[in-house]
């Protein structure tokens, strides 16, 4: 299962019966050369202009986190056909396979000029950043990327005047042509907020959901960005559970939007927000969020009621981050968050081996949860975050 719960695992015949297609229809994409080889008259995805970027992009963005066939893969060409031709990536995406997977998908559909290619560094110098560039270009196998971003941003002052003159030297030459940051974090109201004063932002990728839409110090720094015409994307739009499963099943669907849809429905529903990111890992989950998209009746207050009532009944398993207000009400080395996300991986987008790469890769000293008392935490916590039960069972998820 992945993160909504939904199949994952699909074989060709199930690709093409997802998709409406049947062999009357033809192959519409050739996994062999990857050209068009049909024409279908499709729904297309809307679009939305990008901030200042003044660009048009769908409002739903292929985010590109999972493994993809580094050959071939169909779900990037189906996406196109339907519009959503915004692939969102990074050079630590799918176990490293994600850049190079979409650099094969355009050296062989030759759609480059078609698609619009965001992808980020962790590294937030100059030199790194240049560096990273070079070598995702060339993983991309392109000599430029739309959007390039500063990945999971939580220093404010990595935004230095340093970075803002590599950015621009980047653009001069050509091998970007926007340039932002991404943020997850419990900073992220405190990130948008000054973004919004930082004239070389254009856009920023940022964690929003139903469970914030409350937060007055996340909508006004929302507003500040909107104001500064910065393009926004939603990410983590999901607002996923961790430690149970299933707990989707909690929503209570009353009317055509399941849980999934639901969720991005009121995302797109936010004026400020130009497109939401989504974790598409397989031709059902594609089909299921163009249908919503291309759709344009709006929750309903039945709906909204759902979706409320689904938020508080899982808000004890839903971290949001802010690790900063629990993490030092514990005297361990631990990494509350960071921990977290990584069983998040684990219960709700189904991948094992993504959440146990995430968590290998934290500290030794980070990954010692045996006897951590994790109670003060739990009460420091300002969302009631059952932190002391996702711990333990982070523990035993990841023991060994």
């Amino acid at each position: 299962m992945s993160d909504d719960g939904r199949k994952a695992r699909f074989t060709r015949r199930e690709l093409l019966k997802a998709t409406g297609l049947g062999a009357a229809a033809g192959v519409l994409w050739s996994l062999e050369g990857g050209r068009a080889l049909a024409d279908a008259a499709l729904p297309q995805v809307p679009r939305k202009r990008l901030g200042r970027t003044r660009r048009e992009v769908p409002i739903l963005v292929m985010g590109c986190g999972m493994k993809l066939d580094t050959r071939f893969d169909p779900k990037l060409a189906e996406a196109v056909r339907y519009g959503v031709n915004y692939f969102d990536t990074a050079a630590s995406y799918g176990g490293g396979t994600s850049e190079i997977a979409i650099g094969a998908f355009l050296e062989r559909s030759k759609k480059r000029p078609e698609v619009w290619i965001t992808t980020k560094t962790e590294r937030w110098d100059p030199k790194g950043m240049a560096e990273s560039l070079s070598a995702s270009l060339g993983r991309l196998k392109t000599d430029y990327v739309d959007l390039y971003m500063l990945h999971g941003l939580d220093d404010p002052k990595a935004l230095t005047k340093e970075v803002a003159e590599a950015a621009e030297r980047l653009k001069k030459e050509g091998r970007i042509r926007f340039f932002g940051f991404s943020c997850h974090d419990g900073n992220v109201a405190e990130l948008l907020q000054l973004a919004s004063g930082l004239s070389f932002i254009d856009a920023i990728m940022f964690r929003y959901n139903f469970r914030q839409y409350g937060d007055r110090e996340l909508n006004a720094a929302i507003d500040a960005c909107a104001r500064a015409d910065i393009g926004l994307v939603a990410m983590k739009t999901q607002g996923s559970e961790a430690g149970i499963a299933d707990a989707w099943k909690r929503f209570e669907q009353t009317g055509k939007w399941n849980k999934f849809q639901s969720v991005l429905k009121a995302v797109w529903a936010d004026p400020r927000i130009a497109a939401a990111v989504s974790h598409m890992d397989s031709l059902e989950k594609l089909k299921e969020n163009v249908a919503a998209a291309t759709d344009r009746r709006e929750l309903g207050a039945l709906d909204r009621g759902s979706l409320d009532r689904y938020a508080a009944a899982t808000r004890a398993l839903a971290c949001d981050g802010c690790d900063h207000l629990c993490n030092p009400a514990v005297t361990a080395p631990v990494r509350i968050g960071a921990t977290l996300r990584c069983l998040m991986y684990h219960e709700s987008y189904g991948d094992r081996d993504e959440a146990l790469r995430r968590f290998r890769e934290l500290p030794a000293e980070a990954r010692c949860l045996d006897g951590v008392d994790f109670s003060a935490a739990a009460r420091a916590c300002p969302k009631g975050v059952d932190v002391v039960a996702l711990m333990e069972r982070a523990r035993r998820v990841f023991r060994g």
